[in-house]
């Protein structure tokens, strides 16, 4: 049975929630997307543990963390991520991010650039490509908030069949995760689908002082992606040192929907690291 301990410290005046496997290894923080929260991590993480200290992340809004009125920034999610590694202790950590949690990788990367081992990013949202991106947000944030509005309506039975009709691909233990995350979650939190500091931090050249070793694992936008080719391929102007592994057969929630073919991916990248590449 998955049953990692479950704690808080204080970041930046907000109480943030964790998960943690525990055990002398290698830390392993896993950061995730936009209403998710950590727990919709186990099945990952519960593969995971065998080798590495899982810490399961819940950002500002999300799961058991502080819902403060405002903060939802870029910058405040990366500087809360390295906040907890630190508290913790963790050297070095990997961080693992999907959607918005690989935003996260990513700022924090920029920002504390010798903090990280290395970065796993999952379908990160193209922040990098504004102001397109922007105005193509526009449409899609009222859409977004109209659905968190929705199912914060809606009775968990109702959550629970939704989700299962609309996902036939992911397996049993997604969906009970996703159904208490969206229970949790405050709607406050749609603040980051276009972040108050998006321009202003400057994500080109933030992004030009990762250092660390990096994979974006990329899906196909015709099932619904954040991130296109060429996308990608301006990320990898910042990053040269990024590498790229595209699932086939996968939306925006790769693990969910390919979930061997993504450890495969991850793990493929971690052993590298390890053989010091």
């Amino acid at each position: 049975m998955f049953n990692p301990i479950s704690s808080h410290v204080v970041v930046n005046n907000t109480k943030l929630h964790y998960y943690r496997t525990g055990g002398d290894k290698p830390p392993l923080v896993l950061a995730h997307g936009i209403t998710d929260d950590g727990m919709c991590w186990a099945p990952v993480a519960e593969v995971f543990a065998n080798d590495f200290d899982v810490v399961m992340l819940d950002a500002r809004g999300h799961g058991k963390s502080d819902a403060p009125e405002d903060g939802y920034t870029l910058q405040n999610l990366g500087a809360e991520l390295a906040g907890v590694a630190q508290a913790l202790k963790l050297n070095q950590p990997i961080i693992l991010g999907h959607s918005m949690g690989a935003i996260t990788a990513l700022v924090a990367a920029g920002l504390y650039p010798s903090m990280p081992r290395a970065i796993l990013l999952e379908d990160p949202p193209p922040f990098w490509m504004s102001p397109e991106a922007t105005s193509r947000n526009a449409d899609f944030k009222v859409g977004f908030v109209a659905w968190v509005n929705a199912i914060k309506r809606k009775t968990r039975g109702e959550l629970l069949s939704e989700c299962q009709n609309q996902n036939p691909a992911w397996s049993e233990a997604e969906f009970e995760p996703w159904v208490n995350s969206k229970q949790r979650v405050s709607p406050k939190v749609t603040a980051l689908i276009d972040p108050a500091d998006m321009t202003s931090i400057d994500l080109p050249n933030l992004f030009k002082k990762i250092t660390c070793p990096a994979l974006f694992i990329s899906a196909e936008t015709n099932r619904g992606a954040a991130s296109r080719e060429k996308d990608i391929a301006q990320l990898k102007t910042y990053i040269p040192h990024m590498q790229v592994n595209h699932i086939a057969d996968a939306g925006h929630s790769i693990r969910r929907e390919q979930f061997v073919k993504y450890l495969e991916s991850t793990q493929n990248f971690l052993k590298g690291l390890q053989h010091g590449h």
